[in-house]
């Protein structure tokens, strides 16, 4: 199918969002047909930056943001600022993933953008919402599955230590899933003629929404359905070297591989402390460079970032470095690490049970717990809306249906003919409970998984859209240089004031 054919042809995306959630949510909506222009900071989205196969590219970025088109827009200057107003004025969705007052700053909070376009649909993603106690707190994908009880759904941690099952960034992937449909949601929604809406979802709703099933606990205080399934194998999937069984040696191989390089990433795991356990997260070299003042430690990849990545030499010194990092941390107690990294902006968390969240301010505070009077059972207390329109709360959820209880209301809307109505049987059910299933659905084994190559831009998305916005400096024709897949690829001629494209950097971005 064409991209012109494809459902969302015509639509504009403009994605200011770095690292995985919100790029994962343009993604999807680019391989939907939209026009997704990516705009970064000039020193590009810090994920081109992250395990770098050469400076300034990664497979990492490369998985998340095929089919789009790249802005590169200084933010903090004047100039930057009024071509994003500009490119917004042209566009149908925005997607950013900043927190609140720097997004205000740089003219992306829900208001700058609906005075620069009402009808633009406004997303955001947060690590924890944008009330209670922790909003504003930097967070990524582990911290959130640790905050959210996720990480102790593997009933096998390594080294008596959580982790996270199979590396995957579940909490991620699944806040962009969400915010996909909320950009979906809210397009659709205009068409129709209601007001463009501003949508938020965060890390830590997405991260609870998929233990929707044991967020749930009878009455208002009582004991919480936290009963997992027998976990998944944790591993990743085997080589495709033939599509015979898979083998038990295959399956030791591979969940050794996957340990291995665990093992290898000092900056972004769990450690014990003197008393719990710490959720770290490090995923830029500012970050990194604070933590290892902190610790007193050195890291010769963080020093010099151009260092040849990826040799024998860093695999060992990074599996130090895990060794020795869990040697200070396990010197003092979990409140004192949290205090002090909190101080140096380092992302960092406790890890949490599930069953304990009903009564957390920063879940409830966000609306992520609602309590239903379920009919002949009472109070039930389960996961709250995690889309929060227009700043406002969402109105309470009607409880689960009972068996046909609304057969009478909705047949009612259509009516059907005595002999439909006969051959169908009894509409509505007896009054006695119903009986369920032999067993609940068992979701997929995991989320999808991107590509981890890159994709080659195909020849519409070199051509520039209907209509740009003023300003709006876009990609040269197929076959030209520097068009994407060309042969003779070379830098740009200059672009507008403010707007130039992105043809990569080995600058390392500093958070």
């Amino acid at each position: 199918m064409r991209l012109a054919d494809r459902p969302l042809a015509g639509v504009r995306v403009l994605d200011y969002a770095q690292y995985v959630a919100g790029p994962f949510a343009t993604m999807l909506l680019a391989d939907l047909g939209a026009d997704v222009v990516k705009v970064e900071p000039p020193t590009g989205d810090a994920w081109r930056h992250y395990n770098p196969h050469a400076p300034g590219e990664s497979t990492w970025f490369y998985a998340l943001n095929r089919g789009k088109r790249s802005v590169a827009l200084d933010l903090k200057t004047d100039e930057g600022r009024a071509a994003s107003a500009r490119l917004i004025a042209g566009a149908d969705a925005v997607v950013h993933n900043m927190p609140p007052e720097r997004a205000a700053r740089f003219g992306l909070d829900r208001e700058s953008v609906r005075t620069a376009n009402p009808r633009t649909v406004w997303s955001c993603v947060t690590a924890f919402g944008t009330e209670g106690p922790d909003a504003g707190r930097l967070g990524y994908d582990i911290i959130a599955q640790a905050l959210s009880g996720l990480l102790m759904a593997d009933a096998r941690p390594e080294d008596a230590v959580p982790r996270r099952s199979g590396g995957i960034a579940m909490a991620d992937l699944t806040a962009g899933l969400l915010t996909c449909i909320s950009v979906l949601a809210g397009v659709a929604g205009r068409e129709r003629g209601r007001q463009a809406p501003g949508v938020e979802v965060s890390l830590l709703g997405a991260a609870l929404a998929v233990q929707v099933q044991r967020f749930v606990r009878i009455g208002e205080s009582g004991e919480a359905a936290d009963h997992a399934p027998p976990p998944v194998e944790d591993h990743a999937p085997p080589p495709a070297v033939d599509h015979g069984p898979l083998t038990a040696a295959e399956l030791d191989r591979t969940a050794r591989a996957t340990a291995g390089a665990d093992r290898l990433e000092p900056y972004y795991r769990c450690y014990r402390t003197a008393d719990s356990f710490l959720a770290l997260a490090c995923l830029n070299t500012a970050q990194r460079r604070r933590l290892l003042g902190i610790l007193g430690q050195d890291d010769l990849w963080v020093a010099d970032p151009q260092a040849a990545p990826a040799d024998e030499a860093e695999r060992t010194v990074r599996a130090e470095l895990v060794d020795r990092f869990a040697a200070v941390f396990a010197t003092r107690p979990l409140d004192h690490w949290l205090s002090v990294l909190a101080k140096h902006d380092i992302p960092a968390g406790d890890v949490r049970l599930l069953g304990r969240l009903f009564d957390d301010p920063q879940v409830t505070g966000n609306g992520l717990v609602q309590t239903v009077r379920q009919p002949g059972v009472g109070p039930v207390q389960l996961l709250g809306n995690v889309f929060k329109i227009d700043g406002a709360a969402a109105p309470a959820a009607r409880p689960a249906p009972r068996l046909g209880e609304h057969s009478a209301e909705l047949l009612g809307e259509h009516p059907v003919t005595p002999e439909a109505a006969a051959s169908a049987g009894p509409a509505v059910p007896s009054a006695g409970p119903a009986v369920p299933s032999a067993g609940p659905a068992v979701p997929s084994a995991g989320p999808a998984v991107p590509s981890a190559g890159p994709a080659v831009p195909s020849a519409e998305h070199c051509s520039p859209p209907a209509a740009p916005p003023a300003g709006y400096s876009s990609p040269p024709s197929p076959g030209s240089p520097g068009c994407p897949g060309s042969p003779l690829s070379a830098p740009p001629a200059a672009a507008a004031p403010g707007i130039r494209e992105l043809h990569g950097t080995a600058e390392r971005n500093g958070a």
